[in-house]
């Protein structure tokens, strides 16, 4: 989804990742959670922290920070999972998001989002839906869908089926 298709007033949820600010449409954010023990799982790429038990699923955290090139986040007062649900193949995926600390939830209209510049992010672009613009500062606004590669959420889902077939032996 590109800026283009951002159409109307939307509610945003941000979130902060070191000094900057990024943001999701809060239609994929299921809740919040402060941050818990997580359970590492071998094999896993290293921005996958493990997973969690959110009232009887497993659910897979991936560090944000360092899925976006950054330095892993260390563990704060303010640190907490994002659960947001992305569709991979027709299949809803629930998945934790670990991050420095949330900031607001707001809305903001169409014409205060512009298209995702070329380069100067710690982003690759097609991550970005669009830069909003708020109070003066910039908010990068993801793109839920593409934050993840399919390659990724093919691993989250078969790492959830041998969780689950694992828990029922």
């Amino acid at each position: 989804m590109s800026v283009l298709s951002i159409n109307g007033t939307r509610q945003y949820l941000t979130f902060r990742l070191g000094d900057e600010i990024f943001a999701i449409d809060v239609a994929n954010v299921r809740e919040i959670l402060e941050f818990t023990k997580v359970t590492k799982v071998p094999k896993t790429p290293e921005y996958m922290r493990g997973v969690i038990n959110l009232r009887g699923s497993v659910v897979p955290v991936l560090d944000m920070r360092q899925k976006f090139g950054m330095e892993s986040t260390e563990k704060t007062i303010d640190t907490c999972i994002v659960v947001v649900e992305v569709t991979y193949e027709d299949e809803d995926i629930v998945i934790g998001a670990l991050v420095d600390s949330v900031q607001e939830v707001f809305e903001l209209e169409a014409e205060n989002i512009e298209p995702a510049p070329r380069i100067g992010t710690h982003v690759k672009t097609e991550f970005i839906k669009g830069m909003g613009k708020k109070d003066d500062r910039f908010i990068i606004i993801l793109d839920s869908s593409k934050v993840f590669s399919a390659e990724e959420l093919a691993q989250v889902v078969q790492n959830d089926e041998g969780m689950k077939a694992s828990n029922d032996q």
